[in-house]
């Protein structure tokens, strides 16, 4: 028999997780896991016979806790005549269990619109809880292959890093990627296990474990140069089910924390675009003349406060002040003309 995995094809975190539902439901004595992870799809793809799996046994761990959050009751069942013995537990969905109430039901077009919505979320947003609602929705019934899914509004991602950071949080792989920091002249590399990717003031972010560091940093994937690149023999340490929360409240507590003071021309695209920003940040209207900002990232701020040069004018803090002139010299400069520069 073959020691080798099959060729790895692309089967997303959906497919995997419905078939995995697919396969305990329709056993009656259950599967042990060593059943699962050689038939299942998207186990068997990266099962080795005879071999070392301790990074599917893993993702069999996640892809349990991801079924039991969907409300479905995945039940384990010991041999009698060797309790406790984990290698020999069996893994069942019992079918009554898992029906929906007798009162509840959903017709054909309305598992197709419930569908589409949870399609067109998790691309936006790659949301854990959109997967696990679009896996419980197939799982209702309705074919992948219905007309309406043709007309999803397809979302792209722009960050070439962003399917290959999504992969290996999956697989639970460490990778390292050069990262170039604002004011700093050359990217540094960084060796980084993946625990989360999340969208936040429209930018995705990547929050994992800074192996280097030792301990949660948050990075914005525009800042990733060049590839994202899997670090053979390292296995990224387990992720807990709220990272992509914890990373999204970290990032609001840095907002909120981050106060800039500004005042645009009143009437100008700048008193438009950030009149509305601030009004929404703070509850209530301000007045157009001076504005608060809150902030994630200062540069990022200093690079669009820039570009509506004269409509701006920043009080505080200081440092996004030098930055916004700053930028403003050097295009000032860089349209100079060649009789002045020499």
């Amino acid at each position: 028999m073959s020691t080798t995995p099959e060729p790895i094809n692309r089967v997303t975190v959906e497919e995997r997780l419905f078939s995995l539902v697919l396969a305990l439901i329709a056993t009656e004595i259950g599967l042990t896991k060593a059943d699962i992870l050689s038939t299942v799809q998207g186990y068997r793809q990266r099962y080795v016979h005879s071999g070392d799996n301790a990074s599917l046994e893993r993702q069999f761990e996640r892809d349990k806790d991801d079924i039991r959050e969907l409300g479905i009751p995945l039940e384990t069942v010991e041999q009698p005549d060797d309790p406790g013995n984990n290698r020999y537990l069996r893994y069942r969905i019992p079918k009554g269990l898992y029906e929906l109430p007798t009162d509840v039901s959903f017709s054909g077009d309305e598992l197709m619109l419930l569908k589409l919505a949870a399609t067109v979320w998790r691309e936006g947003s790659l949301s854990a809880e959109s997967r696990r609602a679009l896996t419980k929705l197939n799982a209702l019934g309705g074919a992948d292959g219905d007309p309406v899914l043709g007309y999803a509004p397809t979302l792209r991602v722009r960050d070439a890093s962003f399917e290959p950071l999504s992969k290996a949080m999956d697989r639970a792989h460490v990778v390292s990627f050069l990262y170039l920091k604002p004011g700093e002249a050359a990217p540094r590399r960084r060796q980084v296990a993946p625990r989360a990717v999340v969208q936040h003031e429209s930018r995705w972010h990547l929050f994992g474990t800074d192996l280097d560091a030792g301990a949660t940093r948050t990075f914005l994937l525009s800042r990733i140069v060049g590839p994202v690149v899997v670090v053979p023999d390292l296995v990224a340490p387990e992720s807990g089910p709220d990272a992509g929360q914890t990373a999204l409240a970290e990032l609001d507590a840095l907002s909120a924390a981050n106060v800039a003071e500004i005042e645009v021309l009143p009437g100008s695209d700048a008193a438009v675009r950030l009149g509305k920003r601030a009004a929404d940040a703070s509850g209530g209207a301000q007045p157009i003349a001076a504005l608060v900002l809150h902030y994630t990232d200062l540069n990022i701020l200093a690079d669009e406060l820039s570009g509506f040069g004269p409509e701006v004018l920043v009080l505080s803090p200081p440092a996004l002040r030098d930055a916004v002139l700053d930028r403003l010299l050097r295009v000032r400069d860089a349209h100079e003309p060649l009789e002045v520069r020499s």
